[in-house]
């Protein structure tokens, strides 16, 4: 772009215009769509930086638009700040350096706008323009100082495609957590010394947060109502619950709740990028934002390498749509983006899918704190990824050598093998199991198990991943398989080394479209075999043919 001086006050204006309209483009003028994050079973949600996803139509190359004034300048900042699926009326502004921020915030009235708010950390300020031709003639008189400017996405409108899946029963998690994540008991001092900010509607104080549940206040207040404060009290409560009923996974973490969401439920990519900086300065470690959608922009990018940047782990729901692409922010690299599975290891149906997708955790009617002491059966990726984030903070409450970034890496090395072997868009990198990493240097552990049990309808038939999550090498182990009321049938399952995992495909008998089955999975030990957790040995799950 252009940086030569300009002519005199009677040279045409098509030049400022088109600097200033270019610095739009860098902010990927997109139409922003909700991630559908209300996938629920009682009560509650089911809610390094790349491109983003934009829809090319509205990603017009402003440059090459004939604009001969600022009267065009003007309407074209209207057409894009009012464009459906944003905040009406605002805009997003970055600039170039410090000195060149503190210059806007000064003349900010004469700039047509007024300031909504601002993140220091990253030069950014949200707006909303009242006058369009006084923020025209701003852009214009001082392009050179903005490094981006765009619409304030919201992150909720119309959902993405849905992908057809083969219908599944699935097999809720309910107050198994412990045992889904490989573990035989809590311990209370799980998470102690670790800070876990989670944005969201604002969780409600519950007993089983007690005086660890802190709030930070960006603008919204601390506590949302109805839908959305059940919402943000559950996800809170599976990262750091302590009471039976509404157990977390790190019963001794704090937590810093800040609600990025407005009375309406909706927040939008500036919000969730203010929380996020804002919960890094305030010392967490660990930030769960279970809420997304298919639409981004430059400021929630750059909170996220600013998060890298200090080593901070963000966790982030990929999403209930049914979808094949995650929901921004977990669609960033870099981002411990988590799926959905069941108590049986199968991905949840609305879970979404991608090649960018980490880990999976249970996420299927969990149980979980909700308002007024109530408590729901959670369900979504929303209740994955505070699972995720609490697993993160045992990690580093048992060993403080440990990066946080270094710990979610662990959680992946560790993971159960689901869905076809290696990593997949379904599964990602596995399923946590917070056990096997915690044992991970016990070399007299032996833990032969059944991963994971699905139905593929395109070849009828039973996948079943069978893993040894032992230290060392397995052989004799068998397989049993019951499908509805025939026979059960016998399979041998091949030697395993350490940590290997294996797929057997076992056929389905014909039977009526539309009808349901019940397949049992048991996997058979050999004698002699000391098993350290015999509650993976048995996998059932109901499926439609």
């Amino acid at each position: 772009m252009s940086t030569s001086q300009p002519g005199p006050d009677r040279r045409p204006l098509r030049w400022i215009a088109a600097l200033a309209v270019g610095a739009l483009i860098g902010f990927n003028f997109i139409r922003p769509t909700q991630v559908g994050d209300k996938v629920e079973t009682s009560g509650a949600d089911a809610k390094r930086a790349e491109p983003t996803q934009t829809d090319p139509a509205a990603h017009a190359d402003l440059a090459a638009l004939s604009l001969t004034g600022l009267e065009e300048l003007a309407a074209t900042l209207r057409a894009r700040l009012t464009a459906r699926g944003t905040r009406p009326d605002e805009a997003v502004l970055i600039f170039k350096d410090e000195a060149s921020y503190h210059r806007f915030l000064s003349r900010t009235a004469a700039a047509g706008v007024a300031v909504l708010g601002r993140i220091d950390g990253l030069l950014a300020v949200r707006v909303r323009a009242g006058d369009y031709a006084a923020f025209a003639r701003e852009l214009a008189a001082h392009a050179g100082d903005y490094a981006r400017l765009g619409p304030n996405p919201l992150l909720g409108a119309t959902p993405p495609v849905v992908e057809e899946r083969a219908a599944r029963l699935h097999v809720p998690v309910g107050d198994g957590l412990l045992a889904a994540l490989g573990l035989d008991a809590s311990d209370p001092a799980w998470g102690r010394g670790v800070l876990v900010a989670v944005l969201d509607g604002g969780a409600s104080p519950d007993a089983t947060l007690g005086n660890r549940l802190k709030y930070l206040d960006i603008g919204y207040g601390v506590s949302g109502a109805a839908e959305d404060g059940r919402h943000g009290t559950a996800v809170a409560s599976l990262v750091a619950g302590c009471a039976p009923g509404a157990l977390g996974v790190a019963p001794a973490a704090e937590v810093l709740s800040i609600r990025v969401t407005d009375a309406s439920g909706l927040s939008d990519a500036f919000s969730v990028a203010q929380g996020l900086v804002a919960a890094i300065e305030a010392g967490a470690k660990v930030v769960n934002i279970s809420l997304g959608g298919p639409a981004s922009s430059p400021v929630l990018a750059e909170a996220i390498e600013f998060a890298l940047a200090r080593d901070v782990a963000v966790v982030a729901a990929a999403g209930n749509d049914q979808a094949a692409s995650l929901a921004w922010p977990a669609a960033y690299a870099g981002v411990v983006s988590v799926g959905a599975v069941d108590a049986a290891g199968q991905q949840a149906i609305f879970s979404n899918s991608g090649d960018s997708l980490q880990l999976t955790a249970p996420g299927y009617a969990v149980q979980a704190a909700g308002l007024a002491g109530e408590r729901i059966a959670f369900t979504g990726t929303s209740a994955s990824a505070p699972v995720t984030a609490g697993a993160i903070a045992v990690l580093l409450s048992t060993d403080p050598t440990l990066s946080p970034i270094a710990a979610a890496d662990l959680l992946a090395t560790y993971a159960n093998e689901a869905g076809p072997l290696g990593e997949d868009p379904d599964y990602g990198r596995g399923t946590i199991n917070l056990g096997s990493v915690l044992g991970r240097n016990d070399t007299t552990r032996r833990d032969p198990a059944l991963s994971s049990l699905s139905y593929v309808a395109t070849k009828s038939a039973l996948d079943i991943v069978v893993q040894n999550r032992g230290s060392r090498a397995e052989s004799g182990l068998g397989l049993s398989v019951s499908i509805g009321s025939s026979t059960a049938r016998n399979y041998v399952v091949p030697d395993l080394a350490a940590g290997q995992a294996v797929v057997l495909s076992v056929p389905v008998p014909v039977g009526t479209a539309g009808a349901s089955a019940l397949a049992v999975a048991r996997l058979v030990l050999p004698s002699g075999l000391n098993d350290r957790n015999t509650s993976n040995n048995r996998l059932a799950i109901g499926f439609v043919y």
